[in-house]
């Protein structure tokens, strides 16, 4: 959830059949199509998707000061006590550490010191990434909701799975504040209310490995429910003619070998879809195996270095 003086404005236009709501959240694009001709009601929901999209960033991302996660980070081995929605995406983080063996880790952020993953070739020293280890480790942190204590230098990292609950929760409020169907799109993690009233589901599209305008290699029907990738399109090291993503393992400190370059995994909810998709990249040569094993709708790409 990256923050770099935010575009804070709303902008509604025409899309196809329905009216589309634009904003910038989580350093991604995010639009809310709606299946209404009522500019004044698009704009209304399109500020209420907004707010809360914003909500959560501020509230957790880890590039702001004065949140709880810079609080957290910065209690140099104090206990902090969390509000209960924090308490809530811990909890949900410890349950996908479990449900990983343990390479699900949101304590692994701080690998980012030593990794750029920019595009580039440069790789980092072996003994600066087991020093840069010494600080990860979730078994190192006491967590008894709502108090948590982590070691001086240590940090937790919840956009794993921030875009995905923001994303949920939006979905939540169009719900509640109309009936017309919606899609909304926070960076390519999507939630459908209900079909489009002229047409049997909405059109989404999968983004091409190879593009560099967003164009779609794969077009999905979608009717109501989620849609959640994960993978290294624009964050990855390029090394020796090998790819090294940005998803980590992070008892090596080194990124997962042999991960899809993206997964796509359809789900009732964003933020079950990103689970299955962020564990299935962890599990690297195993992905589609493990993906195959929970019976559920996805699209893997391993496309070409």
């Amino acid at each position: 959830m990256e923050h770099d003086h935010p575009d804070r404005s709303v902008r509604v236009d025409v899309a196809d059949s329905c009216l589309r709501g634009r904003f910038s959240a989580m350093a991604s694009p995010c639009e809310l199509l709606i299946d209404t001709t009522d500019r004044s009601e698009a704009e209304r929901l399109t500020g209420i998707i907004a707010a809360e999209a914003w909500r959560i960033e501020d509230k957790f991302s880890r590039y702001l000061d004065g949140n709880i996660i810079d609080r957290i980070n910065n209690a140099n081995g104090e206990e902090v006590e969390v509000d209960d929605e924090t308490a809530q995406l811990i909890d949900f983080s410890v349950t996908l550490h479990e449900l990983s063996d343990g390479a699900f880790d949101v304590t692994s952020g701080v690998l980012r010191r030593v990794w750029q993953f920019d595009g580039g070739d440069e790789l980092p020293s072996s003994r600066s990434v087991r020093d840069a280890l010494k600080y990860v480790g979730w078994h190192h942190v006491e967590w008894c909701s709502p108090f948590l204590t982590m070691r001086r230098g240590m940090e937790i990292d919840l956009g794993g799975i921030g875009k995905e609950y923001a994303a949920d929760r939006c979905a939540g409020l169009a719900r509640e504040e109309t009936t017309a169907a919606c899609l909304i799109n926070l960076g390519g993690d999507l939630v459908a209310t209900g079909p489009p009233n002229n047409r049997d589901s909405w059109k989404v599209g999968i983004e091409s490995l190879v593009s560099v305008r967003g164009e779609s290699d794969r077009i999905l029907d979608l009717r109501v429910g989620a849609l959640a990738t994960s993978g290294d399109a624009r964050r990855f090291i390029l090394h020796n003619e090998i790819r090294y993503s940005h998803i980590f393992d992070p008892k090596t400190g080194w990124p997962v070998p042999d991960a899809p370059r993206s997964i796509t995994v359809a789900a009732d909810t964003c933020t079950q879809a990103g689970m299955l998709s962020t564990l299935a990249m962890l599990q690297g040569a195993q992905a589609e195996d493990f993906l195959g094993d929970q019976g559920i709708l996805f699209w893997c790409n391993r496309g070409a270095t």
